[in-house]
């Protein structure tokens, strides 16, 4: 049965709706364009559904998330007006929306607007980089490899520029130290490039790590012993401590000669220890002080010392004393005083230590790159490619319009009503495909992502449903589905059945259902 019904705010110009009968209740008809474009005006109530989601659906699933302006994963009525109204703009003809067609005319666009002048140009654009500069239409495997459709250009808006970008091999070589030191971002061509920002991040961190080597130059506020200083340092600070203890101790005997048995150690200590099988890495033996204590006595630097810090102090001797002070047999605490100023300082020099990131580069290569010319190059590169920003960010949305083209149609086909499900012909999007079970095919099977939460309302249907978990023939991927038995016994539908589902793309697979 056919009829008409006018709906909509009064204050409006009202459309004429038609309707067909189909699974016991009216559902609108959807034929032109016009129809589409005034979908704001048909009361909700009259919708068959009110929302879907935005996954699991037999429908192309790039076109679903452009329609999920919130990206909520849910595509709601206001969602679809916006579509429809943004779509019918950019068209001619909006009569064009109802054809389904994977091709778009680029004479069908409406380039009475700037929008649609530009995506005009941009599918012009697009085709000519794809070798097809007399190309009538467009299509979505055209306009989504991004990567095909920039290969070839220089520059594509995005703001970030690979390496091949200029012919200049140095600015080149800078781009790769950059990425190599920070890391890429990923240019619409697919290749690895740098931002602005990246690019000033690593200019300013070089600068910072100049700075910090600058302030070694000197000697004294630096590096005590240049390339050699970090080998002397960990020799230094292997033995500050025990040392520290050594001259505390013979300052304690200046200021009491009676101390002095005391901070050699007591000889019962000696007996205790004696009793055990001792090596000089026993922490007994390097619990005892460095060397003989003495009232000013100078440290031994080889000879009579604690044979648990012997190696230790050798190495102290022979990496920092003899370099700073030039070959000796003792230290004298003025002497390590001195030697203890050096790498204190050294030691707050490296807690300023900056630039980290691009050390790696050496300091050599760090003052080429900050004494040449690149950083403008690079600049400038980078301002060309955002110059190009507005005319390549509509192929985003070319790619929506031709998207919307194909797509809309069956998808209010499938939204505002049934169409597709009550008239046959064709499965509607939310069907997954067909399970073969107990002699019978199911057609109306629909995928389910929590079994509980589905079966309280699907048992208000009174349809004897099938949940089954299906896993994919020779694979690992898993889906579960309901599938309605309408017809026939029950008899034979039990927990432990199994049978065979064929998705949509054709795939088949054993299955175990649950009744």
């Amino acid at each position: 049965m056919v009829g008409g019904i006018f709906t909509g705010n009064a204050k409006e110009a009202r459309h004429r709706w038609r309707f067909f009968r189909s699974g016991g209740f009216d559902q609108v008809r959807l034929d032109s364009g016009a129809d589409l474009l005034a979908l704001d005006q048909l009361d909700q109530k009259l919708w068959a559904a009110l929302s879907c989601p935005t996954k699991g659906l037999e429908f192309d699933g790039r076109t679903l998330e452009l329609l999920d302006s919130d990206a909520d994963g849910r595509i709601r009525v206001p969602e679809i007006i916006a579509a429809v109204r943004w779509a019918g703009a950019l068209l001619k003809n909006p009569d064009d929306l109802t054809k389904g067609n994977p091709d778009l005319p680029l004479a069908a666009i409406n380039d009475d607007s700037p929008e649609g002048k530009n995506i005009l140009s941009s599918a012009r654009e697009i085709l000519s980089t794809l070798g097809k500069p007399q190309a009538a239409a467009i299509n979505v495997n055209d306009t989504a490899d991004t990567a095909a459709i920039f290969a070839q250009t220089r520059f594509n808006g995005d703001g970030i520029v690979p390496a091949d970008v200029t012919d200049d091999p140095e600015v080149q070589r800078v781009i790769a130290d950059i990425i190599d030191c920070l890391g890429a971002e990923t240019d619409r061509s697919g290749k690895p490039g740098i931002t602005q920002e990246k690019s000033d991040l690593f200019f300013a961190t070089a600068r910072a790590y100049e700075a910090w080597c600058g302030e070694a130059d000197g000697g004294e506020g630096g590096t005590p012993l240049g390339d050699a200083s970090p080998e002397a340092a960990a020799a230094f600070l292997a033995v500050k401590e025990k040392i520290d203890d050594y001259f505390t101790r013979c300052r304690l005997a200046r200021y009491d000669p009676r101390a002095l048995p005391a901070l050699n150690r007591q000889e019962t200590e000696y007996i205790v220890i004696a009793q055990k099988d001792l090596t000089p890495a026993a922490p007994e033996v390097a619990g005892f002080p460095l060397a003989q204590i003495g009232v000013d006595k100078p440290l031994s630097l080889a000879g009579d010392v604690n044979p648990a810090w012997s190696g230790a102090l050798a190495t102290f001797a022979a990496a920092v004393v003899r370099p700073l002070l030039g070959e000796r047999p003792a230290l004298t605490e003025t002497e390590w005083l001195r030697i203890r100023e050096r790498f204190t300082a050294y030691d707050g020099w490296l807690s300023r230590k900056a630039g980290d990131a691009v050390e790696k580069l050496g300091r050599d290569r760090i003052r080429e790159i900050l004494n040449g010319p690149s950083q403008a190059a690079i600049t400038a590169l980078i301002e060309a490619d955002r110059a190009l920003e507005s005319e390549f960010a509509h192929i985003a949305e070319l790619d929506r319009l031709v998207r919307y083209h194909r797509d809309l149609r069956r998808l209010v086909d499938n939204f505002v009503s049934f169409r597709e499900f009550y008239t046959g012909g064709r499965n509607a999007v939310f069907q997954a495909g067909t399970l073969y079970l107990d002699g019978r095919s199911c057609d109306l099977c629909v995928r389910v992502q929590d079994v509980g939460k589905h079966a309280e309302l699907a048992s208000l249907s009174k349809i004897y449903l099938a949940y089954c978990d299906c896993i994919r023939c020779g694979g690992t991927e898993k889906m579960t589905i309901a599938a309605a038995f309408t017809g026939g016994d029950s008899d034979f539908l039990m927990v432990g059945r199994n049978g065979v589902f064929y998705d949509r793309s054709g795939g088949a697979g054993t299955r175990r259902s649950f009744g």
